[in-house]
């Protein structure tokens, strides 16, 4: 008999990729924040698209996650979801939408939902935010959570150093991860801990684990694009791929079209009405 052709065209969806996890297939997550990467990227099976606060950094250029505002990131989310059609778009609550206030955490999710067309939001936090997860939760808006390395946090931490190295926080960890999916999370981003720990939170919990610096016994894995693609080249942790040098070629590119503008070599007599 034969096998019938999965449908890669299929809109992925937060049950999808809870199967995904039970059938042991890896879930690949990478981040977008405008129309033209994002169509790029969904069309090359892609499951999720992350819409970070790490557009605070990559897009426009400050040195941490907590500048960026609710608007901008729908304006974000709302650019990537206009590009895709195949992958689940999740969209960072930024700082000083959800913490310590579930009511504030609860509109803002609201808000993110009903002006992007998103799919999910995602937090950072483990019991200290579950006030804020379960009214999100409650309003029926998927929920993926962040712990570990919580980049929002930087200020009480003060170093992006690895996380959960002693055992108190290990302890920690995995009782915030536990928390998150009794809480009705549908998957947890697991942030530069080390793999083993990752490996037991990915073993104790049912919902996908998807890492970042934490090994590969995680249910998927998630990077940032211009951080993979070589746009960003400043930024080399131990756990980064680059599967491009893309900022060396477009340098290269910009560089030779001011030399045939200058030169008059551009436009040519093929290039003009």
């Amino acid at each position: 008999m034969s096998v019938a052709k999965q449908n890669t065209n299929k809109k992925v969806t937060v049950h999808t990729l809870g199967n995904m996890a039970l059938k042991g297939e890896k879930i690949a997550m990478v981040t977008a924040y405008d129309y033209s990467m994002a169509k790029l990227v969904d069309e090359s099976d892609i499951d999720v698209i992350l819409v970070g606060d790490s557009a605070a950094n990559v897009m426009a250029g400050y040195e941490t996650t907590l500048p960026i505002t609710l608007e901008e990131m729908i304006y974000h989310a709302a650019s990537v979801v206009r590009g895709v059609n195949r992958a689940l778009v999740t969209v960072d609550l930024p700082f000083g939408t959800y913490q310590g206030n579930s009511k504030m955490a609860l509109s803002s999710a609201i808000r993110i939902m009903k002006e992007t067309a998103a799919n999910a939001i995602k937090l950072e936090g483990g019991q200290e935010i579950l006030e804020s997860v379960n009214r999100i939760l409650s309003a029926g808006i998927p929920v993926m959570g962040h712990l570990g390395l919580t980049p929002q946090s930087i200020n009480k931490f003060g170093t992006y150093s690895v996380r959960a190295t002693q055992e108190s926080e290990q302890k920690r960890l995995i009782e915030d991860a536990l928390a998150l999916e009794e809480a009705g999370c549908f998957a947890v981003v697991l942030e530069k801990i080390p793999a083993l720990l990752a490996k037991e939170i990915s073993e104790k919990l049912t919902i996908p684990t998807i890492g970042i610096g934490a090994g590969k016994y995680t249910d998927g894995q998630v990077l940032v694009l211009h951080d993979m693609l070589g746009i960003t080249q400043d930024f080399s942790p131990r756990f980064l791929r680059r599967y491009m040098s893309l900022g060396e070629q477009i340098r290269s590119a910009v560089k030779q079209y001011s030399s045939d503008v200058k030169s008059g070599g551009f436009p040519n007599e093929n290039e003009q009405y």
